[in-house]
């Protein structure tokens, strides 16, 4: 059984945690290995059950592990090199690192557009657009949290088109929109709210990398605004300038 201070001030799960994360630093768990079962570490350390999950869940909230359900706890696979160029794409990005891409749709709404998204879309303030907030994950770990907002108009029933098709740039194809580039890309930090960190499952002390960017079609025309949040140590930009 390995020895931890039960005297001291810090809490056992807190203790816990700092050693496995210190393993993984080590490379005693290698990215994509999955970590001792519960019962494992529960007779390591000499703990209960619940303090082996708070230990855990305090690891994931680190993004250091990735729980998956039915399978256990794997080492999460580090930081994603995330490349902005005039076609950034998501899953092309995740898919071309070893990374799972994935996701939550959390809105889908049409809302009237505000004079900042009218301007970057070029459409009257006011007018209709469909407003997307979703959690983007990299192996299932939360990596970018984004609102992203398309002119209603040009794409009716939108929220059916993503459903029927796997990803964005395939929905946009079914409008016509065969190919779009990155018009802008612009960068900023800032502090995460406390809705933020949880929907990114990262502690609120963890500064946030903050993105917008235009996306227009073949033509020039804006077809997308969006504004992304992102994990600043989970992710680094690359900017391709070729």
């Amino acid at each position: 059984m390995e020895m931890i201070d039960r005297k001291g001030g810090s809490a056992l799960w807190r203790q816990i945690g700092e050693i496995l994360a210190a393993d993984i630093a080590a490379g005693t768990f290698a990215p994509g290995e999955r970590l001792p079962t519960e019962p494992e570490l529960m007779q390591r350390f000499g703990v209960s059950r619940f303090t082996v999950r708070q230990a855990l869940g305090h690891l994931e909230q680190r993004g250091l592990v990735r729980a998956e359900q039915g399978r256990g706890t794997f080492v999460h696979r580090g930081v994603l090199d995330y490349t902005l160029s005039k076609r950034t794409r998501f899953h092309k990005n995740l898919i071309e690192q070893g990374f799972e891409p994935g996701g939550e749709l959390l809105v889908h709404e049409i809302v009237p557009a505000t004079e900042r998204v009218a301007a970057q879309l070029k459409i009257a303030s006011g007018a209709p657009v469909i407003h997307r907030r979703g959690v983007m994950t990299a192996d299932g770990v939360p990596v970018e949290l984004g609102d992203t907002y398309y002119p209603s108009e040009r794409f009716p029933d939108f929220d059916k088109a993503r459903l029927l098709y796997p990803t964005i740039t395939a929905a946009l194809a079914s409008y016509g929109v065969t190919d779009y580039e990155r018009l802008s890309t612009e960068i900023e930090a800032r502090m995460p709210s406390a809705e933020e960190a949880r929907l990114l499952r990262q502690p609120k002390s963890v500064p946030l990398l903050i993105t917008r960017k235009v996306d227009v079609d073949a033509g020039g025309i804006p077809i997308a605004f969006a504004e992304s949040m992102w994990s600043a140590d989970r992710v680094i930009f690359n900017a391709e300038l070729r």
